[in-house]
């Protein structure tokens, strides 16, 4: 039985992830904010053990760890960007605790498995599709810490760390209520922009993202594993577009909502003069392409037996979310 630590659960991908390993035979340890709603966690009280810890509480943190042995770290616990907090409290809870992690599972030779982002290529990558080889750009202060973390995590692999990295596209499920389901929000109600050129966008099936933290804590891998984790395929947006539409309001989305992309250019030089990083990513997001190079997950992880995900027609389950409501 391996003891397992892992951080972010009251998350949407820390709380899938956690819930897909309930039924495995590991002692499991979580860490939560000591003011974080009982309603949040409530489902795990009496299955898991809960600490509560604030991430940014390195003291505290490295308190707790020094009493304590894990073989592995699960550590996707982090502040997300768009989020108002100082970059202070951004460095200590995203790149401290990772510093704090990382040192703890060199000296236990515990396993790591770090959630990282694709938003370390930036919220639009140089290249496309985005792979191992693309340039790194800290666009923002949330991305700059993340590959922070990922150059922390790597120094220490050539040290001896036994360490996978996880970077997730912005990712779709029951539960979650991120930039798909506003989407699919805005495209019912008749209201989403959409620029009058072709692009691509890559979502992550949060199945898919579940099954990578899986096989990672379950199996042996080449320390330094990195994995670009989205659907099998991006899709252009026009066509995700219409087929929300069409199960949302019955019919393709208004040929009048196709607007010229200079006012998408002028919206996002506004954002940036009034440095709004959230605003920005969201022009961004809707008018340029971005997708990856998720081979490595598809070579070595899914297998005959693992569901694919193609962004249409799976962004039903976000549908249905949306619909319920």
């Amino acid at each position: 039985m391996a003891k397992l630590l892992i951080t972010g659960i009251t998350g949407f991908i820390g709380g899938s992830v956690l819930d897909s390993i309930l039924h495995q035979s590991h002692e499991i340890t979580a860490l939560i904010r000591p003011n974080t709603t009982f309603e949040r966690y409530a489902r795990y009280e009496d299955r898991i053990e809960l600490q509560k810890i604030d991430l940014a509480n390195l003291k505290a943190l490295r308190d707790f760890l020094e009493t304590r042995d894990f073989d592995i770290i699960v550590h996707i616990g982090a502040l997300r960007g768009g989020r108002k907090a100082p970059k202070e409290e951004f460095y200590l809870s995203n790149i401290g605790s990772t510093q704090v992690l990382v040192s703890y599972a060199q000296k236990k030779k515990a396993k790591l498995i770090f959630c990282s982002s694709v938003g370390v290529y930036g919220a639009i990558p140089e290249e496309l599709p985005a792979n191992r080889h693309t340039e790194k750009i800290a666009d923002n202060y949330y991305h700059y810490t993340k590959i922070e973390c990922e150059r922390i995590i790597g120094k220490a692999i050539h040290r001896g760390l036994d360490a996978a990295i996880i970077r997730p596209s912005i990712s779709y499920g029951k539960g979650d209520y991120g930039f798909p389901y506003q989407l699919v929000k805005l495209v019912d109600k008749g209201i989403f922009p959409m620029i009058n050129k072709r692009i691509w966008v890559h979502l992550c099936h949060i199945e898919t993202l579940v099954n990578a933290f899986n096989w990672c804590i379950n199996n042996s891998f080449k320390s330094g594993l990195t994995l670009n984790i989205a659907d099998k395929d991006p899709v252009e947006l026009r066509e995700l577009v219409n087929f929300i539409s069409n199960q949302t309001r019955g019919s393709d989305y208004p040929r009048y909502m196709n607007l010229n992309r200079g006012l998408f250019s002028l919206g996002e030089k506004v954002s940036r003069a009034l440095k709004n990083e959230l605003f920005i990513s969201r022009f961004e997001l809707i008018s340029k392409s971005w997708f990856y190079d998720v081979g490595d997950y598809y070579r070595l992880i899914a297998k005959e037996d693992t569901p694919i995900h193609h962004t249409v027609p799976d962004i039903q389950i976000t549908i249905d979310d949306y619909l319920r409501k």
